[in-house]
Order: structure tokens, then sequence, then C-alpha cells
């Protein structure tokens, strides 16, 4: 049986899930950050694949959704897409520390996933957290800073009143370079990652994250099968069955 309990971790709204027979035990972890103006319970299937392999799983709450919902219009919430990407960045840790703290979670076995924003996080996590054994990242993209200024064009295109001056922008990027896992990805040092890309994926370009992936390859040599791309020829922004199945693999195999 798999049990599914709520609960906060230093005020972050969680779901904790883990098979009811090694509830209580020293597990390895997996963190699954959800995607832009979804939710933490609408990601359930990742959790029970997942928990079925015998990992304890942590969904947080985005903030400013779900249970930590503002009240905030979609476009509202897109001008602080990339505050919500570095507050969960920085929540992991307490996520981590608290449950290595009190037994639960072996911390040399703890594995980070996300789907669209949420593998944007993912991947910002990987730059800024050696703790992290593995990565799945499912439609997100390593290049924070050109993905931002891709998401401005954007906007200008669609007439959205972007309100930021050039300074503003300015100091948006220079804060989002420590997450660039794309100007630094030697911060990988050889981890197990996964990336999944559906190719017509109009939401978060295909093409930079397999450009990444390409580049990034010459730093796995002698390492066979622990970087690796799986391409979705006709799928759009949704992740198929096959993905999520990959994803729980992934971790089967490097965690």
């Amino acid at each position: 049986m798999i049990l599914v309990e709520k609960k906060r971790i230093q005020d972050i709204p969680v779901l904790h899930i883990a098979k009811q027979s090694q509830f209580s035990d020293r597990m390895p972890l997996i963190v699954f950050l959800h995607g832009f103006t979804s939710t933490k319970e609408r990601n359930m299937h990742y959790a029970y694949l997942y928990a079925e392999k015998g990992f304890r799983v942590i969904m947080p709450e985005a903030k400013y959704h779900g249970t930590r919902s503002e009240g905030l219009s979609e476009t509202e919430l897109g001008f602080r897409f990339w505050e919500i990407v570095i507050t969960s960045i920085e929540e992991l840790s307490s996520i981590r520390t608290e449950l290595v703290d009190e037994g639960l979670v072996d911390p040399s076995r703890i594995g980070v996933a996300g789907t669209s924003m949420g593998g944007i996080t993912t991947l910002g996590a990987m730059a800024k957290y050696d703790w992290i054994k593995a990565g799945v990242s499912l439609m997100g993209n390593p290049s924070f800073e050109q993905f931002a200024l891709w998401q401005l064009n954007e906007m200008e295109k669609r007439n959205v009143n972007i309100n930021l001056s050039k300074e503003e922008i300015s100091e948006l990027l220079n804060q989002l370079k420590q997450y660039d896992l794309s100007q630094q990805p030697e911060k990988l040092n050889k981890r197990p990652l996964l990336f999944w890309h559906g190719r017509m994926d109009p939401v978060v370009p295909y093409e930079s994250a397999y450009h990444f992936y390409e580049q990034t390859r010459k730093n796995y040599v002698g390492t066979k099968g622990m970087l690796e791309f799986i391409t979705d020829e006709h799928a759009g922004h949704n992740v198929s069955n096959a993905g999520v199945e990959a994803s729980a693999e992934w971790f089967a195999k490097h965690i």
C-alpha cells in the first residue's frame, strides 16, 4: 500500500508519499517539482511510480500555486516566473535538511525531477547543489538567461506590457546566472541526468535543451548511460506515459 501524507516542511506545503511498510525507514528520496500553473496533486502518477520502486517522494507546492495561491492571474504569475523558480531551488535545501535530520532520508541517495517549470528548477538546482545524485528534466531548459530573454521577446510579440526597466531586466539576468547550467556545465560533474522533451513543444523550446545536451556530452566521455536525451518527435508540451515511466526507471537505475 502507498501512503500519501499532507504536511509542511518549514512552511512549505508538500505531499509525502512512500510505501506503508517503509514509511518510517531511512530511504532514498525523490523530490518532484510541478509545472507552471499546476499543483502538486496533479502529478501523483509520478509519485506512485517512484514510491512503487522504493523511493520516498516529496512533492512541494511552488510559490503562488495551489495551497500557496494568492489569487494571481496567469499573466501576473508569468511576471513572477523566475521568482518562483529561484524560491523552489532555495527551498530544496530546507526539504533535504529536515528529512535527513529526521532520519527518513539517505543523504547520499537524493534525486530531483520536474515537468516544465519544475524541469527548469531541477536543472537550476543541479547547478547549485552537489548533493543531488541524479536528475530528470521533463520539458525543462538549462539556459536560464537565454530562456528569460526568449520569454520577454514572446511577451513583446503578444503586446504584453512588460513594465520592467532595462536595469531591472539586467538585474534579473545577473541573478539567474548562478543557476544557469548552460554557463557552468562542469557543475554537473558527470552526475546522471535525463532529459525528456517533445520536439513540437511551443512553451519551452526543444532546441535549447537538446543543444545543451549535445554540447555537454563531451564532459561525459567514459560514463556511458549517465547523460541521456529522449526526444518525442510528435509531442508538444505534454509528457507521454513512456516519458513518465522512463523517469522512474532512470532513478531506479541511478539512485
